[in-house]
């Protein structure tokens, strides 16, 4: 249901891909177990191991939410029994959101539903501009509860009030003027070379600058001013005197490209 392939020089680059295109890569408990098992597996891996994740479905679609089959199970379910099935999913976007390197989605077709949980909780978003996308959770006689925190955090509470309770669907342009999506491209052959590139950029930055770069929005998230002052002091401090920092300084006045930059990239550094 999961297909992860290593690309790039010594696989630092991580393709993660829903493999469940019959259903247009729907949800299902295996699904989401898989994909908390992957992300956190990816976790543990240090800078020069893992340096980017691209996330996409394959297929038609990059993923239509919930599976009708998982979805009638859970109908049966008690309301404990119901807790924990959201629970694992709360896990698992947990697991993708706090991702110590960029998360890439790469996204086609329909992003509906939980698919808009995996848009929110990934760092850069890139869409084909036929894509679209919902809250469509209302619909259902339910509601978009478990991604609801990430999808806040990305497009502020006025669109999502706007879009939670009618789950009405809506096409790239949209997504990408609330925050959900950051690039629209048009056709398949552009959204890969769109994405290819979004890699480079992030192979393009120290490795542990660009963790560093993102989990730095996460720990200011919701801190006082004087406590983000501090925070974010000694945290370019302890940055400026690392190595990584110096070989970035050499080669900036050197002007060369920076050891970390892969070799056969020819759109960095240089």
């Amino acid at each position: 249901m999961l297909a992860v392939e290593r690309t790039g020089p010594s696989g630092i680059v991580a393709r993660v891909t829903l493999n469940r295109p019959d259903v247009h890569n729907a949800f299902n408990a295996t699904l989401i177990a898989e994909l908390r098992t992957a992300f956190a597996a990816l976790a543990r891996q240090g800078p020069t191991e893992l340096r980017a994740v691209v996330l996409a479905g394959a297929g038609p679609s990059f993923c239509a939410g919930a599976d009708v089959a998982w979805m009638r199970a859970a109908m049966a379910l008690d309301v404990e029994g119901n807790e924990q099935d959201a629970m694992a999913m709360a896990d698992m976007f947990e697991a993708i959101d706090t991702c110590p390197v960029p998360v890439i989605a790469r996204v086609q077709g329909a992003a509906l539903g939980g698919g808009m949980g995996l848009c929110a909780v990934s760092d850069l978003v890139i869409a084909e501009s036929g894509a679209k996308f919902g809250f469509t959770e209302t619909r259902l006689g339910i509601l978009p509860a478990v991604i609801s925190p990430f999808v806040v955090a990305k497009t502020g509470e006025s669109h999502a009030r706007a879009l939670f309770p009618g789950g009405r669907r809506f096409d790239a342009v949209r997504a990408q003027r609330i925050g959900l999506v950051h690039e629209v491209v048009e056709g398949i052959a552009a959204l890969d070379d769109a994405v290819d590139t979004a890699v480079a950029d992030v192979l393009a930055a120290g490795p542990t600058a660009a963790r560093a770069a993102k989990a730095i929005v996460r720990e200011i998230r919701g801190v006082g001013h004087g406590s983000a002052k501090w925070h974010t002091a000694r945290v370019i401090a302890r940055q400026r005197t690392t190595e990584e920092a110096q070989e970035g300084f050499r080669a900036f006045s050197e002007k060369r490209r920076p050891a970390w930059v892969p070799e056969d990239d020819d759109r960095t550094g240089g």
